[in-house]
């Protein structure tokens, strides 16, 4: 497979309808918002959607989560010490933490995309400490405007042990946001691509994995449908630098408000301003 020899940009806006698109367990699992008021989708929250989306498409995923796993293994730890290439470097006396490192890029997708930090106590006849980067970059997603959190009390009406009379028993609260649009970055860096062997196939893959994000990712905070995304942009730049810095790529898109209080996708006013010599590919959500 070709390894990805030019520099890729992207940007995703979504959008949230009566949800919880990334709770903060240090605040009751509200929304996450800055300080100015602003919602927030943590990168690592995003990172986890699109490995789900890739293990969905059947990729080999080595960061997967308990409620989404596909094998039969209860940590990191063991997944990679049953991979039989890991193994065999792990244990041989001449082995380079490059070629686990290697080993590790060719078996699982989301480790020559995102890296992965593979520190393990005593596997084999040695400790492993192999930390890999990876070229695929992501910003926290933040909203567009300062987003309004409502918060309901939710309570039980069935007994949780024997023996005792049925009643409405305080359970908690549930938070949620009304309405708002949420815009996050990314980059793939093709030097590190070329260590990790991110292949022009693999950027394919996670352009995919982007417009389907939240296909298959519903809960109780996020019902089916009230996760959206609305359009991708991916800016192929014609060089493995690419002919324009990431951040002035990002900022040639803009998201504005025309309302004061904006509920719906079409009160919003997109722009992008193209730059010479350089591609974009406008996708749309599914």
């Amino acid at each position: 497979m070709t390894i990805l020899n030019h520099k890729i940009d992207f940007a995703v806006i979504l959008s949230v309808t009566k949800a919880n698109p990334n709770g903060d367990p240090l605040n009751g699992n509200r929304p996450r918002q800055n300080y100015d008021g602003h919602g927030e989708i943590s990168d690592v929250a995003i990172k986890r959607k699109i490995r789900n989306r890739l293990l969905d498409a059947g990729e080999s995923i080595f960061v997967q989560s308990n409620d989404k796993k596909v094998d039969e293994f209860k940590s990191l730890r063991e997944r990679a010490e049953a991979n039989v290439a890991l193994e065999k470097i792990t244990k041989s006396k001449n082995s380079s933490s490059d070629e686990f490192a290697k080993a590790a890029c060719e078996q699982w997708i989301d480790v020559r995309s995102f890296g992965q930090v593979f520190a393990f106590k005593g596997t084999g006849d040695k400790g492993v400490s192999v930390g890999i980067r990876g070229p695929v970059s992501i910003h926290t997603a933040t909203s567009v405007s300062p987003i309004d959190i409502t918060s309901m009390q939710i309570t039980k009406s069935v007994n949780s042990e024997p023996g005792k009379e049925r009643g409405s028993d305080t359970m908690g609260m549930k938070h949620r946001v009304d309405y708002g649009v949420y815009v996050f970055y990314g980059s793939i860096n093709t030097q590190l691509a070329e260590k990790t062997g991110f292949t022009e196939v693999d950027a394919e893959k996670m352009k995919q994995a982007l417009v389907t994000l939240f296909e298959n990712d519903s809960s109780s905070a996020r019902p089916e449908g009230s996760m959206e995304v609305v359009k991708v942009y991916w800016w192929n730049h014609s060089s493995k630098l690419g002919q324009y810095s990431s951040a002035k790529v990002h900022r040639s898109l803009s998201i504005q408000p025309n309302k004061e209080q904006p509920k719906s996708m079409n009160d919003y006013t997109i722009t992008l301003n193209e730059l010479e010599g350089l591609d974009v590919e406008v996708l749309d959500g599914r």
